[in-house]
């Protein structure tokens, strides 16, 4: 009866335990990627920013086809259309736009948007890595790559736990991926495509 007694309370303890840490892990926010992280960042759904280059191509219409760059204001400005909102939204977003304004003068027009400069496009390396700061995203970029682009890590990282920040919808999502797992291809599923602006720490 002792035994069975000493065996539900080191039962209920490690429950207790377990609980504990699973409500840390929980507010700490921390997630392991699964199969929405691995995929690469969704260009459709990009949204225009300011500094941006474009190029506005408007089909057999040579003196209104250019590269403009978004203004501080959002704005850009084209022939015939005086400004236009570009900044907040998708390139197709602005394509329709433009084709709309410009139906007033042509016959209909067809118009391509194509992002040839992102100033958002960046990245930024944090912690143990041999060049930590801001880095230019290149497309399809994994985690891994990253790490090697910032020159690999010290010998005082910590493999295990590294952490990528992303802020999607005003909430910043923490993924916690093992350096270890990745390159032995034990989890290749952690090796997630990096996306604008996110932050790989390396504890």
């Amino acid at each position: 009866m002792k035994r069975r007694t000493l065996w539900i309370t080191a039962l209920a303890a490690a429950m207790v335990f377990l609980a504990v840490g699973l409500v840390q892990a929980k507010d700490a926010g921390e997630v392991v990627p699964g199969p929405e992280e691995a995929r690469p960042p969704d260009v459709g759904n990009y949204l225009i920013g300011k500094g941006d280059t474009l190029e506005i191509y408007v089909w057999r219409e040579p003196e209104l086809t250019r590269q403009t760059q978004v203004r501080l204001d959002g704005m850009i400005s084209l022939p015939l259309l005086d400004d236009i909102q570009a900044a907040g939204h998708t390139p197709m977003e602005l394509k329709k736009e433009i084709q709309n304004r410009l139906s007033e003068y042509l016959e209909s027009p067809v118009v391509s948007v194509i992002v040839t400069g992102s100033a958002n496009n960046k990245y930024y390396m944090v912690g143990e890595v041999n060049s930590p700061g801001e880095q230019d995203l290149i497309k399809d970029l994994t985690v891994l790559q990253a790490l090697a682009r910032a020159g690999g890590l010290t010998e005082w990282a910590n493999k295990k736990r590294i952490v990528i920040l992303r802020r999607e919808n005003g909430v910043e999502k923490r993924m916690v991926v093992n350096y270890n797992d990745i390159l032995h291809g034990k989890s290749p599923e952690q090796n997630i495509y990096i996306h604008p602006n996110d932050t790989i720490v390396v504890p």
